[in-house]
């Protein structure tokens, strides 16, 4: 038997092991979990320098993203308590059939059971991503990325020992390490693993997609636009593009490309006039540039690889298009399926727009910052889904449960 092999037993009999366990205990363990967080920040912070001082200098989005400060430190526990007060999403009666026979048919919510996450280097996701697992009596295997080894071996012991401490089985929470070879005994452990759920770049998703032999959900990638419309509001517009690039650059819901007709170029600058102010360099293709030079500071020429660009940084792509059919064969040829906004005050053309659009979340007037589950009036998630099969958008509690039908009768036969 190999390492893998054996994390995914032990892993798989976890699993089992939850569905016993009531939702009490369940919300026990997390709120034991957020007190040892708060006690031992210490710790978790001298694992994080470990992970700092390895990290490469320069690189300052991994830096941000990688970094545990003592107010994420006070997030990450507010957000266990928070999620031991939600509901339980399992053993929840979802259609109740009662057929002439005298049969009884229930359709109720279940864990899927063992689900395996691979993430990047972001110290809160371990948190979040065993807080939404274990609510929903799943067991996970975590699989984060190099970069914060020290860091996330750090929150996996410290969460398997809250759960011994109430009693639940540790092996809830297993860390499968930062190897390659985890990532590929992972996506080929069919049977073994009920989901795997890659959270981080393009890059990874991809990667997932293309090997995974085990079902998964793609969620993190966003390439996000918003298209100002010739009816767009230019106030509308420019506090809209303001919020969606500059809120938190680093998320998959920022604006990463601008879309404008041809017929509002003139307003171009008034609409990028407020992002100077976060000093956001704008990539821009001719038409667009003509129209911003002279008019805005950061200005550079677009090339065709800055379409359909992720940026996760204050960078922003310009496109002038002809007309709305235009800019939606843009954003269906070069988005992610994620979230995607039109700015307009044209009833019929938002219509078009939200209806032609294939995305996840599509707004009309509205920032593609509020794509988060929070933001919708639910649990905190674990990314936004961009396929079409079994949960789009927001990914939370409800969506790591699946249905089974159980059916009570008294001898009815076929």
């Amino acid at each position: 038997m190999t390492e893998y092999e054996e994390i995914f037993q032990r892993s798989r009999r976890a699993a089992n092991n939850i569905t016993a366990i009531s939702p009490e205990q369940v919300d026990t363990a997390l709120r034991l979990i957020a007190d040892m967080v708060d006690k031992e920040a210490y710790l978790l912070q001298e694992a994080n320098k470990k992970d700092i001082a390895e990290a490469d200098p320069a690189n300052g989005r991994l830096l941000y993203r990688l970094t545990l400060t003592d107010e994420m430190i006070s997030e990450i526990s507010a957000e266990l308590r928070r999620i031991a007060e939600l509901p339980s999403p399992v053993n929840v009666e979802l259609e109740r059939i009662s057929r002439p026979n005298g049969m009884l048919i229930r359709k109720l919510s279940v864990p899927f059971g063992v689900v395996g996450v691979i993430y990047e280097a972001r110290p809160e996701v371990t948190y979040e991503v065993f807080a939404l697992c274990i609510k929903s009596c799943n067991s996970c295997i975590l699989k984060g990325g190099h970069e914060a080894r020290h860091t996330n071996a750090a929150a996996i012991d410290l969460i398997r020992r809250g759960l011994e401490g109430a009693g639940i089985d540790p092996d809830a929470a297993i860390n499968a390490g930062t190897d390659r070879a985890a990532t590929a005994a992972m996506l080929d452990a069919t049977g073994e693993i009920d989901l795997i759920i890659p959270r981080g770049s393009r890059r990874l998703i991809d990667y997932v997609r293309r090997n995974s032999h085990v079902p998964f959900i793609e969620t993190g990638a966003g390439v996000s636009h918003t298209y100002f419309h010739s009816s767009g509001d230019i106030a509308t517009g420019r506090d809209i593009i303001f919020n969606a690039k500059t809120r938190r650059p680093i998320s998959s819901n920022s604006l990463d490309c601008l879309l404008i007709d041809r017929e509002r170029l003139n307003v171009l600058p008034a609409l990028c006039y407020h992002l100077a102010d976060a000093e956001v360099k704008i990539f821009a293709d001719p038409e667009s540039f003509v129209a911003l030079e002279g008019a805005y500071p950061y200005l550079e020429q677009a090339t065709d690889d800055d379409f359909g660009k992720e940026w996760l940084e204050t960078s922003l792509t310009v496109k002038t298009v002809g007309d709305l059919e235009e800019a939606l064969d843009f954003i269906n040829t070069y988005g992610s399926r994620h979230s995607e906004c039109i700015v307009a005050e044209n009833p019929e053309a938002s219509q078009t727009f939200m209806n032609k659009v294939d995305a996840a979340c599509v707004y009309t007037n509205v920032s593609t910052a509020f794509t988060d589950a929070r933001e919708f009036g639910r649990s905190t998630e674990l990314g936004i889904s961009t396929q079409k099969l079994h949960a789009r958008g927001p990914f939370g509690l409800e969506e790591l449960t699946t249905h089974k039908y159980f059916v009570t009768g008294s001898g009815q036969t076929r």
